[in-house]
């Protein structure tokens, strides 16, 4: 049901499609109900926990995939390697446990604490602990260790958690969609948003102004199989058959990737963060499977021979990527 409802939401969304305007009234509630809230926090009717140390926070204005989780690993790396202690928090979407904080180890179970969480915990090293409220996941970040910097993975539109800088991430192909906002639109929040956030991020090419945006795009970094751990990349798959697997926000850009570089590819699209099972990546054949970083996450065990793991890393466009971690040292202070 879930699919069904993501494949629904996306043809009413990103394609001119009249049913969005059946849920039109329902997007000026939302709306409403989102600017009242913030108004409330600036107000300071509602309270704003201010942390002893600086948070960033790398989010979006849109529901699905815009690369914001890969922005944080990368952001966590740069500022690792300048000497920064860093610890991230996340929602831990997805995750199925009944106490929180949780902190997220690398062997941590993706259904306990999310998916994403624990790709972050491996690709970085550092401290993450996850809560549905992000400031007790702050706070348990602090008496756990002595961290310079905070990273929050989302939670642009959580303004409980009082933060030094806000990063807003775009993907330029799909852009903000027809423009409405939930749920007649992707958006979570009004363009105008963007406005406000101190950095906007921009995934892909874009034909679209964002004024003095910083620039990336994904590329492959390489792969590696599951069972064995053997490596490779992505040109040893080019001119064959493949079967790609991808539980993110938005599994086309991933297929297209994998296609760009010459492969044949079979796709199989599952809901942002769905739970995969070893039934959903076993098709009775020998071609080879293919999934991201963070579906791979989900299996302990090697469920097969043939099945990779494909990881991507940031480019960003000329000096773009040095730029914004001046900007965010600058925002630090420190």
């Amino acid at each position: 049901m879930r699919s069904v409802l993501t494949r629904v939401f996306d043809w009413i969304w990103y394609r001119p499609n009249p049913l969005r305007w059946l849920l039109w009234p329902f997007s000026l509630v939302y709306r409403g109900a989102v600017s009242t809230n913030a108004a409330l926090y600036r107000a300071g009717i509602k309270r704003v926990s201010t942390l002893p140390v600086p948070v960033i926070v790398v989010g979006n204005i849109s529901v699905g995939g815009t690369g914001k989780t890969p922005c944080v690993i990368w952001l966590a790396a740069e500022l690792s390697s300048r000497g920064y202690r860093v610890g991230i928090v996340s929602r831990g979407y997805g995750g199925n446990s009944k106490i929180w904080p949780q902190r997220v180890e690398r062997g941590s179970d993706p259904q306990v604490v999310g998916d994403e969480p624990v790709l972050i915990a491996r690709s970085t090293g550092c401290l993450v602990v996850v809560a549905p409220g992000r400031v007790a996941a702050a706070e348990a970040l602090l008496e756990a260790d002595d961290v310079d910097v905070i990273l929050s993975d989302d939670g642009l539109q959580h303004h409980a958690l009082g933060r030094t800088m806000e990063i807003a991430v775009v993907d330029a192909v799909r852009g903000f969609g027809n423009g409405l906002c939930l749920p007649a639109g992707p958006l979570r929040e009004p363009a105008s948003r963007l406005e406000r956030v101190d950095a906007v991020v921009v995934n892909g090419d874009d034909d679209q102004c964002f004024g003095s945006a910083f620039r990336f795009s994904a590329e492959f970094a390489g792969m590696r199989r599951l069972e064995g751990g053997e490596e490779c990349c992505i040109a040893d798959f080019a001119g064959q058959t493949v079967h790609a697997v991808a539980a993110i926000g938005n599994p086309e850009r991933f297929f297209s990737m994998l296609e760009r570089a010459g492969l044949d590819v079979v796709r199989h699209a599952h809901p942002d963060h769905g739970k995969l099972r070893p039934a959903d990546i076993e098709f009775h054949d020998k071609l080879p499977v293919l999934m991201t970083e963070k579906d791979a996450v989900k299996f302990d065990s090697p469920p097969g021979r043939n099945i990779w793991c494909v990881s991507l890393k940031l480019r960003f466009e000329s000096d773009d990527g040095d730029r914004l971690v001046r900007h965010v040292i600058e925002a630090i202070g420190k």
